[in-house]
């Protein structure tokens, strides 16, 4: 049974975890979760804790192992246990909780490391995380390209009165939006089919804000100095975490074709 906080306890619970992610990450920032209550959160209140502590790892770019606790909670096994999950491209990888031996951090600076073979698992609810997860992602890569956008002055004036410049701004912004609005469903008739699209939208929404704010910040963009680059790999490897975009949108496409027919996923 969930039980929502106040919206002032809330901002309170969201204001101190935003500063220990922008102080914190890896197993430091596991600890400090864990001293936070993020287990008792997520046994009582998943419909909150989930999206406000994946959203804030994505615009803080830090990153917790809290995946693992989501898969293993959904599986109804103890949380605290390191699951084999799946990549793109029917890969299989850990995420690592102890990184003090050696680690694989190849993938977009996540301690995750590519296993031979994994077992079946109930991923509506982590695929919903990780959505939540590239939204923010995408939200700190928007929030970059649109303050470099009012910064940068050419020919006399900031680049964000360009009209090309403010369409690829309100593209991914409308793109963010509506991967939210996908999250956001309750899936109750078909949770499955709606975290797999979920988790879709977010991972399309994603790349395409890498793609245009990439434009919008230009050279400096590509430089190691700014903070793009940290947020375009990660969401990279987020999307193919737990199956890519592009799989997930096939792999709907064949489950609605051998149906038959297209489950109504929201009330309009």
């Amino acid at each position: 049974m969930d039980s929502q906080p106040a919206s002032g306890t809330l901002k309170l619970i969201e204001d101190g975890l935003r500063k220990t992610m922008l102080t914190a990450s890896g197993p430091e920032l596991d600890t400090a979760l864990s001293e936070m209550g993020w287990s008792d959160m997520l046994s009582d209140m998943p419909e909150t804790a989930v999206p406000l502590v994946f959203r804030l790892l994505g615009e803080t770019g830090s990153h917790a192992s809290v995946l693992n606790d989501v898969v293993q909670q959904t599986a109804d096994r103890e949380v605290g246990a390191t699951p084999e999950l799946p990549y793109a491209g029917g890969g299989w990888v850990v995420w690592e909780r102890d990184q003090s031996g050696e680690s694989s951090t190849a993938l977009g600076g996540l301690p995750l490391r590519r296993v031979e073979e994994g077992g079946l698992l109930r991923l509506g609810d982590a695929r919903r995380a990780l959505g939540w997860w590239l939204v923010g992602t995408s939200r700190a890569m928007l929030t970059l390209a649109r303050q470099h956008a009012v910064d940068r002055v050419q020919f006399g004036k900031p680049i964000a009165q360009f009209q090309a410049v403010r369409h690829r701004l309100a593209e991914t912004l409308v793109a963010i939006e509506g991967a939210e609005a996908t999250l956001s469903l309750p899936g109750v008739d078909n949770p499955d089919l709606t975290a797999l699209l979920a988790k879709a939208a977010a991972g399309k929404a994603a790349l395409l804000a890498a793609k245009n704010c990439q434009q919008v910040l230009a050279g400096i963009g590509f430089t190691a100095e700014h903070g793009l680059h940290v947020h375009v790999e990660r969401a990279l490897v987020l999307d193919g975490l737990l199956g890519s975009s592009r799989e997930l949108t096939k792999k709907a496409g064949a489950g609605l074709r051998a149906r038959g027919s297209v489950p109504r996923l929201a009330q309009l």
